[in-house]
C-alpha cells in the first residue's frame, strides 16, 4: 500500500521558481530542505492538508502551471500584493458579502498560478480548526533510549523504532542510549532532553510481571519518570515501554499480531516533535481531511453558481 504521496509543480524559469517559493512559504506551507541538483533545483513544502484529484479536461484552452484551492483567499490576496506580485482576473472582486473569491497570478517567467477560496466566517474556521504534528522525519533529530533488560523483546522494539523514522522519511541524526532497565530509562531520558539537541525521546523497554510487588513498584516509577521528564523539559517523550504479564504478551507486542510498540512509539516521536514546532511558528490552522474535502466541495458549487458566464472559470 501507498504511505505517502509528492506532488511536484514545474517553474518555466530560475525567478519563478524562487517567487513561487516566497509564495508558498508566506501563504502558510511548511518549507522542507531546498535539494540541489545537476539539472534541477527542488524546494519541499508541506500543506496543512491536501486532496488528490484526477482532472479530465474537456477544454482546450489554457491551464495554470499550478492551481491552489485554500480557505482564505482575501489573506492569499494580501501576500500576493506584499511580494509585489500582480493579481489577475479577480473574478468575484474583494467585497467580503461575496463567498467564493478567485484570481491568477503571473510570474515574470510565464509561470501561472490560479487561486481560489471560499470565504469563511471565524466561528466556522474555529469550528473545523486544528493544529496536527506531520509525520515528517526529515531534519528532526531523535534519540532512543532503550533497556538491556529483557533483549529479547528490546531490540525488536529498537528495530521497530529504527523503522518508523526511516519510514517518515529518516531522520538526520539518531542516537541511540542503552540502559541497564528500565528503572534507568527516565534518568537517561531527562538527561538527553535537558542537552536541547534532540526533537523527541524514544523510551523503549520491557517489564513483564512477577510473583512479588516489585514490577508494579517499576512500572510506576518508569511511566511517572518519563512523563515527568517530558513535562519537565518541554521535549516530547515517546513511551514504548512494555508493561505485560506474560512473555507472550510481549512477543506479540514486539511485532507479531499487536504489531511492534516500538514503531508506534516513533511515529508518535515525530509527531508530537513537528506538533511542537507547529505550535510555535504556526500562522494559520489546520483544516482537518473532513472539513477540506468540504471545503473543496463548496468550491466548486460556488464556482459553477457564481462565476459570471464571460469570466475564466476556476479549472479544477
Amino acid at each position: 500500500m501507498i504511505k505517502w504521496v509528492s506532488f511536484a509543480v514545474q517553474t518555466r524559469t530560475d525567478e519563478d521558481f524562487t517567487l513561487l517559493a516566497k509564495l508558498l512559504e508566506a501563504l502558510g506551507f511548511g518549507k522542507g530542505e531546498l535539494e540541489q541538483y545537476p539539472d534541477l533545483q527542488l524546494q519541499s513544502f508541506t500543506p496543512s492538508g491536501s486532496i488528490l484529484e484526477i482532472v479530465n479536461r474537456k477544454t482546450s484552452r489554457s491551464h495554470p502551471d499550478l492551481e491552489l484551492m485554500i480557505s482564505d483567499p482575501d489573506t492569499a490576496a494580501d501576500v500576493v500584493k506584499k511580494l509585489g506580485l500582480t493579481i489577475l482576473d479577480d473574478h468575484s472582486g474583494p467585497e467580503p458579502k461575496q463567498t467564493l473569491r478567485s484570481f491568477r497570478i503571473s510570474l515574470p517567467g510565464g509561470t501561472t498560478v490560479s487561486v481560489t477560496g471560499v470565504r469563511t466566517t471565524v466561528v466556522a474556521e474555529r469550528a473545523n480548526a486544528g493544529i496536527v504534528g506531520s509525520f515528517n522525519a526529515k531534519g528532526k533529530r531523535f534519540a532512543i533510549v532503550v533497556s538491556r533488560f529483557n533483549a529479547f523483546i528490546t531490540e525488536r522494539l529498537l528495530a521497530g523504532a529504527i523503522d518508523g523514522l526511516a519510514r517518515c522519511g529518516g531522520a538526520d541524526d539518531v542516537q541511540i542510549v542503552r540502559v541497564p532497565g528500565a528503572f534507568e530509562i527516565p534518568s537517561a531520558a531527562r538527561t538527553l532532553a535537558e542537552t536541547e539537541k534532540y526533537d523527541a525521546i524514544i523510551c523503549l523497554g520491557c517489564l513483564l510481571r512477577g510473583d512479588t510487588a516489585h514490577y508494579d513498584v517499576i512500572v510506576n516509577e518508569v511511566t511517572r519518570g518519563i512523563g515527568q521528564s517530558a513535562q519537565e523539559t518541554g521535549v516530547p517523550h515517546a513511551f514504548g515501554v512494555l508493561t505485560c504479564d506474560t512473555l507472550e504478551q510481549a512477543i506479540d507486542r514486539a511485532g507479531l499480531k499487536m504489531g511492534n510498540k516500538g514503531f508506534e512509539a516513533a511515529l508518535a516521536a515525530v509527531e508530537m516533535a513537528n506538533l511542537k514546532t507547529a505550535v510555535a511558528g504556526r500562522r494559520s490552522s489546520v483544516v482537518g481531511k473532513g472539513g477540506l474535502r468540504s471545503q473543496v466541495s463548496g468550491l466548486r458549487k460556488a464556482s459553477t453558481s457564481q462565476k459570471p458566464a464571460n469570466k475564466r472559470k476556476p479549472s479544477f
